[in-house]
């Protein structure tokens, strides 16, 4: 069953143009951007850490606190979140359950990415990935674990840095070719 913030996501998608997102820490940063007039927030997990945490994106950020995070946002916006789901915690079942988690918490989507675990923060240097076969097994199961087909699960590549800009690429191809709704290189 598709929520309001779901199709309206999808719509988003599906309407030519750029969709303006800012990302937020918590819920009354997430507020003044939907006050602000941006069409959808993202939580991070380098904003929740520091604030929820006090430590940097190192995989500190359990799932749960993530989602509890999602949840007290979602409960106060209108408009589509967009949540960070790190490496989906783990295995195909453990990307299964935090596909699940974020959805029943209340976001519109989740992107993935396919570093090794424990990650390292996208904008930090030193990332090593999975082999491509495996993120795409990852987002196969993302996608068949989504009750709410307008659910959005998004790809991310960590890719460039390690590998080249190249390999980047072929890897969110098949990234999209699996399923993903929306795939990007960091």
């Amino acid at each position: 069953m598709s929520t309001a913030t779901t199709a309206r996501l999808r719509e988003l998608l599906a309407a030519p143009g750029i969709i303006r997102s800012l990302g937020a820490h918590d819920v009354f940063t997430a507020l003044l951007i939907e006050r602000a007039g941006f069409e959808t927030v993202f939580v991070g997990g380098f904003g929740t850490s520091a604030s929820l945490l006090g430590l940097p994106d190192l995989n500190f950020l359990t799932m749960t606190e993530m989602a509890d995070q999602v949840r007290r946002m979602t409960a106060r916006l209108t408009v589509p979140l967009i949540a960070d789901g790190d490496t989906g915690h783990g295995d195909l079942p453990n990307v299964m359950r935090t596909v699940a988690t974020f959805e029943q918490a209340g976001a519109a989507g989740i992107i993935l990415e396919d570093q090794v675990s424990p990650k390292r923060c996208g904008h930090f240097q030193g990332k090593q990935v999975i082999p491509a076969e495996e993120m795409v097994l990852k987002v196969r199961a993302a996608c068949r674990a989504r009750s709410d087909p307008n659910f959005v699960v998004i790809a991310r590549t960590d890719a460039r840095e390690p590998m080249g800009l190249q390999e980047a690429i072929d890897r969110v191809n098949r990234y999209g070719e699996a399923g993903a709704d929306v795939v990007f290189i960091e």
